[in-house]
């Protein structure tokens, strides 16, 4: 085409040459991907983005409860390796409300063979270091330095020989631990039913957030 011959003339007749239908299709094909976009980013687009949002979510959440799962089946593994720790303890160790209640509870397997306890006096519980802890005064002793506290206990318990015997097994075999650091029996003179006194001192043992 030569450039330099385009006239005015020559210009209408080609946009003439287009008809009116053409436009037409034209317009509405226009309008119509206005109308798309429209429609997409006022409604389409937020749609999505929540459903994308919810799915997330979802993922988010799933992720966390398995999480939470393996968590939960760790601490069990923890609780089981735990357990034979925390049975030896309860043994071991005494609590301060336990004992408090020492005299009820050596009187229960006293009675139980026809004993008297005529005195029970607990002492000042007496810290045990760890190991590698200097010897210092108590006061200025802090509870992470401490293993454990020993409580005394001096004892005076009446009866008949074999019974208090049978009391000293039955109290080996009890739930909590007693020591029978000092023992002292005598026979009452001029007894037909053989008794006796023992006196002594035993000791249990408490943790140090009981009895610092």
């Amino acid at each position: 085409m030569d450039l330099n011959n385009i006239t005015m003339e020559s210009l209408k007749e080609k946009f003439a040459a287009f008809d009116k239908k053409t436009l037409i299709k034209f317009g509405i094909g226009f309008g119509a991907i206005i109308l798309f976009i429209i429609i997409y980013y006022a409604i389409l687009n937020p749609m999505v983005k929540e459903k994308t949002a919810k799915y997330d979510d979802k993922i988010l959440k799933q992720q966390e409860i398995q999480k939470f799962e393996n968590d939960i089946i760790n601490i069990k593994a923890k609780i089981k390796k735990l357990e034979p720790i925390v049975a030896k303890n309860s043994r071991l160790f005494h609590s301060k409300a336990e004992v408090e209640g020492l005299y009820k509870s050596l009187s229960r397997f006293a009675g139980a063979y026809g004993l008297v306890i005529s005195k029970i006096e607990k002492k000042k519980p007496k810290p045990i270091l760890k190991v590698g802890i200097a010897q210092q005064a108590e006061e200025l002793l802090k509870p992470n330095q401490i293993s454990y506290y020993k409580i005394p206990v001096d004892y005076e318990i009446k009866g008949n020989f074999l019974s208090y015997i049978k009391f000293k097994r039955a109290v080996a075999k009890s739930r909590k631990m007693l020591n029978f650091d000092k023992e002292l029996i005598k026979v009452v003179q001029n007894d037909k039913n053989g008794s006796i006194v023992a006196t002594g001192e035993l000791t249990i043992v408490g943790l140090p957030d009981e009895f610092f």
